[in-house]
Order: structure tokens, then C-alpha cells, then sequence
């Protein structure tokens, strides 16, 4: 009677067969078992989207299947499945080390039994049990080892809290941090060769905490609302601010978009050529109506250089629209001042839909 073999390629010798090498064959049986119960394979599955079979070596050591742990490596460049045959029955440490962002399925050969699959962001460890409780259709079953996140994309608890030890934590470009219901609460955006920080240091009793920059020398700190959101500050003061001012060599003739998203000082530095219209705006695909609400205010300055001939500011519109503006000293400028800067300051009210209020001044430096 011939020998037999398990499913994971140990030999049951038959008796009284192979006379003369029964110890060299009980030494590889028990290599075997070795390896199942404590051997570690590599398994190379670089590539696109394929299939990789795991086969049984009948009385031989060395298949990646009939080791304890099995690590999938290589670049992958597709989804990909790794298989056993139906009737390996035993358990695996799984580890993902590929690189690529693409899933890495474990199951049975054929069947539509359950399997295990590591997520195309999950290069971690997995422990699943090869059931082989069908002959069709056995399952993959994975082993919950009490710490979440081990086999699948779910959420670790802590039981403590978190020492990072000296060490950093490192997020991945556009991951965040979530609050307690799973939505996004900080949004971490990476910028290649970075050098420059946010630094956020609390503070002792008495004093503020402070949000700041750091990296290089001068580091500035922006806030950008996204569209045409804006930034909102509590009741208390503002301190050492500075506008947003744009000095143009141009000179004033015709209609002057200005757009207040942009600027809150326009300065023409080249001599006015012809008199000229203001219109207010948020931009070039925004309106100011769009970016204000109505029982908010907001105010603006135009600088208009005038040479021997003076040319002045002889209309006013908001989003391309006609407004009448309230001038200080009771009516409007009817002509501009020669060899001065000639400033003209607008506060600008929305009183509703599309509808301004707006108050001007004209004010000669020279």
C-alpha cells in the first residue's frame, strides 16, 4: 500500500513500505510540521491584477502555503487574490507588506465560501483560519484577537492614553482626524519638500494659547476659507493687522473692475488719461452680492494719480449696476486735482438681495 499525504503535504507512510528510508522521510515529516507550526515564507505577488495559487509539496518542505506566517510582498499595480486548495485546513498570520494602493484578497481556490481581503490602505497584519468545512465551498474565517483594526478597517479602542514615545505620527496626504461619530474633523493636506508648520502651544493660567507658524526665518500664517467663505473672529480685538493692497503702474480711464476679494487699497501709480467708473466686485466669477450679507458692511479705497490735467471718478457701480453713492460734504466730486493722488474711499452696505448702499469720499494728497 503506497503512502498517503495531509493537505498540507505531510507523508502517512504505509506499513512496512519504504524500507531503508523511513528516517529520512520521518526527519522531512517533521520539517513539515515545523514549518506548519512555526514557519515564516515570503510570497512575491508584484504585478497587475492577477491570481496567485498557493500548491501543497507533497513530502517536501518548502511550500509558502504550509508555513505559519505568509508575507505577501512586491509592487502591485492591480487587485490581486492569493488561493489555497479546498482542503487546507489550518490557521495564518497574514502580513501585507506590497506597496500599492490596491486589495489583496485570501481564499479558497474555487467556492463561494467567505474569504479575507486586506483593503487597498491596509499594510497590516491579519490571523485567519483556512476552515476546509465544505468540500465546496469552505470558508476563510478571520480571528478576532481583541485588538480592532488587526483584520479589517475598524476603529482601535484605546484603553489608555497614547504615548507617542519621542516619535512622530505620520498621516497620509488628504487623511483626517475624526470626531466621535466617524466625520472628518482636521484634514491634513501634503505639500512635497515641506519645510514650514503650523504650531499650536498651550498656555499657563492668565494667558492665551497660540496658534503659529514655524520653519524658515519669516513664515507667514494664512487662512483660506473655501470659496466665497469668509473668516470670522470672535468678539475680541484684532491686533497688528495689515490690508491687502495692490500698486499698479496703470492709469485710470474708462471702467475700473476693482475686485475686493483680491485688494482692500487699489493704487494707479501712472497719470489718469480720462475720467473713469469704479465698479465693485468680488472677482471675476463672483459677485460682491454673492460674498456679502445683508446687514454686512465693508469699505475700500481707490488711489487715481492726476498730472497738470485731472480726471476724476464720474460714475459708480456695484456688479455692473449703477449706484448713486451718499458723498461726504453733500454732493458728489465733479472734477479731480492736478499733480496730486486723489483717494476715493467707498463704504459700501447691503441692505438686501443686490441692493447697496454706499458711502464716498474724495480726498486730495499732494
Amino acid at each position: 500500500m503506497a503512502s498517503t499525504y495531509t493537505p498540507l503535504g505531510v507523508e502517512l507512510q504505509a506499513t512496512g513500505e519504504n524500507a531503508g528510508t523511513w528516517g529520512t522521510k520521518t526527519n522531512t515529516n517533521l520539517s513539515i510540521i515545523e514549518q506548519i507550526s512555526g514557519g515564516y515564507s515570503a510570497q512575491s505577488i508584484a504585478g497587475g491584477a492577477q491570481t496567485t495559487d498557493l500548491t501543497v509539496s507533497d513530502g517536501s518542505t518548502g511550500a509558502v502555503m504550509s508555513h505559519r506566517m505568509i508575507e505577501f510582498t512586491g509592487t502591485i499595480t492591480g487587485n490581486q487574490i492569493v488561493t489555497i486548495p479546498l482542503d487546507a485546513q489550518t490557521f495564518y498570520f497574514l502580513r501585507n507588506s506590497t506597496s500599492g494602493a490596491y486589495t489583496v484578497q485570501f481564499k479558497y481556490i474555487t467556492g463561494s465560501g467567505s474569504t479575507f481581503t486586506f483593503s487597498a490602505t491596509n499594510k497590516g497584519d491579519a490571523l485567519v483560519f483556512a476552515s476546509a468545512d465544505d468540500g465546496t465551498n469552505p470558508k476563510i474565517l478571520t480571528i478576532d484577537t481583541g485588538i480592532k483594526n488587526v483584520v479589517e478597517d475598524t476603529t482601535p479602542q484605546l484603553g489608555g492614553n497614547l504615548d507617542t514615545n519621542s516619535q512622530n505620527i505620520l498621516i497620509d496626504d488628504a487623511h483626517f482626524i475624526a470626531d466621535e461619530s466617524g466625520n472628518e474633523q482636521v484634514i491634513f493636506q501634503t505639500t512635497a519638500s515641506a519645510v514650514n508648520e503650523l504650531e499650536i502651544t498651550n498656555a499657563a493660567t492668565g494667558n492665551g494659547p497660540i496658534l503659529g507658524s514655524s520653519g524658515e526665518t519669516n513664515v507667514d500664517l494664512n487662512i483660506t476659507p473655501k470659496g466665497t467663505g469668509r473668516v470670522v473672529l470672535g468678539a475680541g480685538a484684532i491686533q497688528n493687522l495689515t490690508e491687502k493692497a495692490t500698486v499698479s503702474a496703470t492709469a485710470a480711464t474708462g471702467t475700473i473692475n476693482y475686485d475686493v476679494r483680491t485688494q482692500a487699497v487699489l493704487y494707479y501709480t501712472s497719470a489718469s488719461t480720462g475720467n473713469f467708473t469704479i465698479n465693485l466686485r468680488g472677482d471675476g466669477s463672483t459677485t460682491l452680492n454673492n460674498i456679502m450679507d445683508t446687514g454686512e458692511s465693508l469699505t475700500v479705497a481707490f488711489l487715481a494719480t492726476n498730472t497738470g490735467t485731472p480726471y476724476y471718478q464720474s460714475a459708480f457701480q456695484i456688479d455692473g449696476s449703477s449706484v448713486t453713492p451718499e458723498y461726504q460734504g453733500g454732493s458728489a466730486p465733479d472734477a479731480g486735482n492736478a499733480n496730486s493722488v486723489d483717494v476715493y474711499t467707498y463704504t459700501v452696505f447691503k441692505t438686501g438681495d443686490a441692493a447697496f448702499t454706499a458711502l464716498a469720499s474724495q480726498t486730495q494728497f499732494a
